[in-house]
């Protein structure tokens, strides 16, 4: 069993759509949690549906809205999950149906996954749709440039595949960093840390749990190339310049202190009871 946890916050649309890229996963082995971090009713109902749609056992974990608490509701579906592997990604990151297949066939014992995503320009939500995931369309690079997207030399991992694709991501620039849209770890590795810091803010959050596991001797390997997916663009009214100053010193003071495990994530007890009466 492989656990699949996406991030979601009052994104039903994309939301949905990234289910239905889900459904057409060539790997069927898995469960998926949705760790909605106080999203309002229009989410809930979103999972409500799609639980009677898609072929995969489908887990609401939620909490409610006290502001940015990522990281508090991403360690609630670390708990709350099952597999032996697990795989991370955000409720507006579709996957291509391979993607998870590639997540599978590239871990190993002592390392992480570090992914990436095409990032698509406000608008492609409506032009998007479960056929176009089904088909895979929406991952054709022609058709989201025809579409809107800007062309780039970034576009490349969507048209290299086999040999190609290990190539580029040996060769990458990119440093392997733990991307909370695209990683993947074994769950002791994640447990062994402490999970998600839940003092962080936005910015730079997911990267502190890379960082910590790097310290742990757990190496990032890069598959950008190769877990292909597409990134809704959204507003991100919750950013703050002071947050990000935040989690810029946290890090820096994990980082002299060469902490691996974190105090501030997984627990025991209260936490334990606050994670069932907030599991749907």
């Amino acid at each position: 069993m492989v656990s699949v946890i996406l991030s979601t916050y009052n994104q039903p649309g994309s939301l949905q759509l990234v289910l239905w890229g889900y459904e057409t996963q060539t790997y069927k082995n898995f469960e998926l949690l949705v760790a909605n971090d106080g999203s309002g009713s229009e989410t809930s109902d979103v999972v409500e549906q799609m639980q009677k749609k898609v072929s995969y056992p489908l887990i609401h974990v939620f909490h409610e809205d006290k502001g940015f608490r990522k990281c508090t509701i991403l360690n609630k579906a670390l708990a709350r999950s099952r597999g032996r592997y697990l795989v991370f990604s955000d409720g507006d990151i579709i996957p291509r149906s391979d993607f998870l297949e590639m997540h599978i066939r590239m871990r190993e014992e002592g390392r992480f996954l570090s992914g990436g995503t095409v990032r698509l320009p406000e608008g492609f939500l409506g032009k998007i749709n479960k056929q176009e995931i089904e088909e895979g369309v929406c991952f054709n690079r022609k058709w989201l440039e025809g579409n809107g997207l800007k062309k780039s030399y970034k576009n490349g991992k969507l048209s290299v595949c086999g040999w190609q694709a290990r190539l580029m991501n040996s060769i990458t620039p990119a440093k392997a960093t733990w991307n909370g849209g695209n990683a993947s770890g074994w769950r002791k590795d994640l447990v062994a840390t402490g999970g998600f810091d839940e003092r962080l803010q936005y910015g730079g959050e997911d990267r502190e749990l890379g960082e910590r596991l790097e310290r742990m001797g757990i190496r990032g390997k890069q598959v950008r190339y190769t877990a292909i997916t597409l990134h809704l663009d959204h507003p991100r009214n919750y950013v703050s310049v002071a947050g990000l100053q935040y989690n810029r010193r946290i890090r820096k003071e994990n980082k002299r202190n060469k902490i691996t495990r974190t105090a501030y994530g997984l627990t025991t007890g209260v936490w334990k009871t606050e994670l069932y009466n907030t599991t749907r």
